[in-house]
């Protein structure tokens, strides 16, 4: 192949990519709709399967044996669909009973509507005569016999009156015997008891052969790490187990109190409404309120007057708040996995494939690709398309934010975030790794037209948004975006304690302010530093931020370093070694005793710090915002403290030991 064909082939190949993603799309679409009889009752009996597998697994704590309990799990399931069924059939034909009765409710209330307008020519009025007019012409049009109409002719009179028609017997025959009846009443239960049935088989097979099904799937995933592939699956499915098995728990609680508040007001067949309003509940956001349409139409035909209806919408309005913003936080977070656009993706696309079940599996079963997308990295696209975590990483989405001026909503996230984990963390672990980001397209010029100080004057501006905010964190709920960033930061660490009162300071760390932090000449070195000060500040040790151009403007003498206990020297990255050496030494003569910290924030070569460090004679380098702060607690405190070796590295912490003084502090 020549080399224009080659450069022709690949610009073609993401319109070929588009190409064959859409015809997959396409096959799997037709497949699911062509084999709908069989994919419903699979995906049913896998729904079932995930919510039983708890109930199985705390059998088989107790030495039940696997078969046993499933059949007990199972078992149990039947029992209850079944009852539910007896209570809706029940429900319905009560209510197909009653409905007659309530056609005067409504034509009432509908009269009701077109006499409170004062003007009798009012839309609602004219609407009313208009019904009234077409139901009159339909049944005199009704009333007219084919005889009549053709004997009239041309001497037929018009304004005659057409003849009163007589009654014709008719007789009807029917020659079906006892077993075609029986037919007549059974065939359209066939249907559901046969889904039922495979629904039931699916489920036991499914439980019975769980690590058989597990072993198979890893192996079509890939055994390239089986170690991970199988934590990972077996992880996905405790945890989809438990979302719909908590999920389906708070539904039927949904039901009973519906039902049973529909029943106290009065609303013929109340626990009809109740089972339906729990089943549409697994739709979220709108599922509850969709079941309130029923039951508050029905309301509103059976009472004469509004009071019916009123206290139906409250019940429901009450029932789902509470739940929605008490209950379901409580039992599983109220987290599905899925962006809101998601949710309303899933349930249009599940309900074109499969109709109105598709409406109730749409979430449920986009909830068990979710997740095994998001522990499966073969499957990762499908968490990217429909999961509520960031497309983008922590790190870059406040990249993108500094870079457009929203500062607002980086803090808003950030406080988010501090929930879980301290302060230094997040500014090491998000806004730091953005700053270098930053830095990476500034030194390739990628950065233009303001943009710069547009990022250096956003960060500052979310520092300080956050200068209320408490170092350590203070627990609570977060946002899939905060948890995605919590996740990416790794597992917490000891925190670095807080210094509350001034006996734990050295005698030569008491002054109002010992610490003086000094940015270096690029734009982005002030943000980071600025970042460092507020750190040492709220741990304890006070510190000021000047940057090395107000030095220069400014040089201080010897009487305004008095009190300096420790110099902070920042940079993403330095101008060379030598610059680094001569700015110790400026230090060093105009404040003889105080420390001397180094941080560089871009490297990350622990090999290149220690020979740097060697070179520069300083006091420590550090290349994070936590080194530097265990660094700094170290050399405040009387005595020799308690930092493990490679404090100074990219993510190390201080000693476990200091907990004691963190907890002591946050009581």
């Amino acid at each position: 192949m020549d080399l224009i064909a080659s450069q022709m082939l690949k610009k073609a190949m993401p319109l070929f990519t588009a190409l064959a993603a859409t015809l997959l799309v396409l096959a799997i679409s037709a497949i699911l709709t062509l084999g709908q009889e069989i994919f419903v009752p699979f995906a049913l009996g896998i729904l079932l399967s995930f919510i039983l597998a708890p109930i199985v697994t705390f059998l088989q704590r107790w030495r039940v044996p696997r078969i046993l309990a499933v059949s007990v799990a199972v078992l149990f399931a039947t029992l209850t669909i079944l009852g539910i069924l007896a209570v809706v059939a029940a429900q319905l034909g009560s209510l197909a009973g009653d409905l007659p009765q309530y056609r005067r409710t409504i034509q009432d209330k509908l009269e009701a509507f077109t006499a409170a307008e004062t003007d009798s020519q009012g839309p609602l009025a004219r609407a009313r005569e208009a019904i009234q007019g077409m139901v009159s012409d339909i049944q005199h049009l009704g009333d007219e016999s084919p005889a009549a109409a053709a004997a009239g002719g041309d001497d037929a009179q018009p304004d005659a009156e057409p003849a009163e028609p007589r009654p014709i017997p008719v007789t009807i025959a029917s020659n079906a015997g006892a077993l075609d009846t029986a037919y007549a009443v059974i065939s359209p239960l066939l249907s559901p008891l046969a889904t039922f049935g495979i629904v039931v088989v699916f489920a036991i097979f499914i439980l019975i052969q769980a690590s058989d099904l597990r072993n198979r799937f890893i192996r079509l995933v890939g055994t390239d790490d089986l170690q991970q592939t199988t934590a990972a699956i077996d992880d996905a499915a405790r945890r989809v187990s438990r979302l719909l098995l908590f999920q389906s728990g708070v539904n039927a609680l949904f039901a009973i109190l519906v039902g049973g508040g529909l029943y106290l007001i009065g609303v013929p067949s109340p626990f009809l409404w109740g089972i339906l309003a729990g089943i549409l509940r697994f739709i979220p956001y709108i599922g509850g309120f969709i079941g309130a349409g029923l039951p508050m139409a029905l309301a509103f035909a059976v009472d004469p007057g509004w009071s019916m209806i009123i206290w139906t919408a409250a019940l429901f309005l009450i029932i789902e708040t509470a739940l929605s913003n008490i209950v379901e936080p409580v039992v599983y977070g109220h987290s599905t996995g899925m962006s809101p656009v998601a949710i309303l993706l899933a349930a249009v696309i599940w309900t074109f494939l499969w109709g109105p079940v598709g409406l109730v599996l749409a979430t449920p079963l986009t909830i068990c690709l979710v997740v095994m997308g998001r522990h499966v990295p073969r499957l990762g696209f499908i968490d990217v398309m429909f999961g509520d975590r960031p497309a983008l990483l922590p790190q870059q989405i406040f990249y993108q934010r500094m870079l457009v001026g929203a500062y607002d909503e980086a803090a808003d996230q950030a406080r988010e975030f501090l929930r879980r984990r301290p302060l230094v963390t997040y500014y090491d672990e998000v806004a730091l790794e953005g700053m270098r980001l930053g830095h990476e397209d500034v030194a390739r010029f990628a950065v233009k037209d303001g943009r710069l100080e547009t990022l250096r004057d956003s960060t500052l501006a979310l520092v300080g948004r956050l200068e209320r905010e408490a170092p350590l964190p203070r627990g609570g709920r977060v946002s899939a975006e905060a948890a995605a960033a919590i996740d990416a930061a790794g597992p917490e660490r000891p925190a670095v304690p807080v210094l509350t009162a001034k006996g734990e300071l050295s005698a030569d760390w008491q002054a109002s302010v010992p610490v003086v932090c000094v940015s270096g000449t690029s734009a982005l070195d002030a943000p980071v530093t600025a970042m460092l000060a507020q750190v040492l500040t709220k741990h304890g040790l006070a510190a000021r931020h000047v940057t090395l151009a107000e030095l220069r403007e400014n040089r201080p003498g010897r009487a305004e370093a008095d009190g300096v206990a420790l110099v902070c020297l920042s940079f993403l990255e330095p101008l060379s070694t030598v610059h680094l050496r001569q700015m110790v030494r400026e230090v060093h003569r105009v404040a003889p005793d105080a420390h001397v910290l180094i941080g560089i924030w871009r490297q990350r070569d622990e090999s290149l710090v220690q020979d740097l460090n060697r070179k520069v004679r300083a006091d420590g380098l550090v290349t994070t915002l936590t080194a530097a702060l265990a660094r700094a607690v170290e050399m405040a405190t009387p005595g020799p403290a308690d930092v493990p070796a490679g404090a100074e590295g990219q993510k190390d912490a201080p000693d476990p030991a200091a907990l004691t003084k963190v907890e002591a502090a946050a009581a």
